[in-house]
This record gives structure tokens, C-alpha cells and sequence, in this order.
């Protein structure tokens, strides 16, 4: 039977990978793509003690962040196309628009 802790395990892994992604790696896209996954691992979390407590605001909070990280990622990744038009590359250490 699959308890509350399997999630748990599940999203810490989850959350743990986008960290490690986050700070290691200096492509933009990836790291966009670790922010998703630390996010999907806070919306197991939501929806275990949702389903654990009997109340559905885990649920609904859920749907939420998931609708933030949709808009997170669109606009992310027109910054990344116009970066990328303008620079030629993803990596983060190269990008130096906000310098004077």
C-alpha cells in the first residue's frame, strides 16, 4: 500500500534533483526545467496532505501554482528567445545585458 511517505520520499527526491540542477548546471533552459521539477515536487507534497487531511485548499493551492509555473515558463522562455537573438547563447555566465 502506498502511504504518505512514498510522496514524501518521492518529492524530496524530486525537489533534491531541481536544487542540484539549479546550482550546477549553466544552461538557462535546464535550469528552467529544475525550477518545474522543484515546483512539481511542492504539488505532490500539496496534494498528499490534501488527500491525508480530507480537505481539497491542498488540492486547489495545487492548481494554482501549477497555473503560476505555466506563466513562469512562457515568459521564461520569451526572455530566453530574446536573449538568445540577441547574444547568441543560453549560458547563463555569458549573458551580461544588466551590465554597464
Amino acid at each position: 500500500m502506498i502511504t504518505i511517505h512514498h510522496y514524501l520520499i518521492l518529492s524530496s527526491i524530486l525537489f533534491s534533483i531541481g536544487v542540484v540542477g539549479v546550482l550546477t548546471r549553466r544552461n538557462i533552459l535546464i535550469i528552467f526545467m529544475s525550477i518545474e521539477l522543484i515546483l512539481n515536487a511542492v504539488n505532490i507534497n500539496l496534494v498528499a496532505f490534501s488527500h491525508l487531511l480530507k480537505d481539497v485548499i491542498g488540492q486547489a493551492f495545487a492548481v494554482f501554482v501549477i497555473t503560476v509555473a505555466a506563466a513562469e515558463a512562457a515568459i521564461g522562455l520569451g526572455i530566453v528567445i530574446a536573449l538568445f537573438k540577441n547574444r547568441e547563447t543560453v549560458n547563463v555566465d555569458e549573458i551580461d545585458l544588466m551590465k554597464w
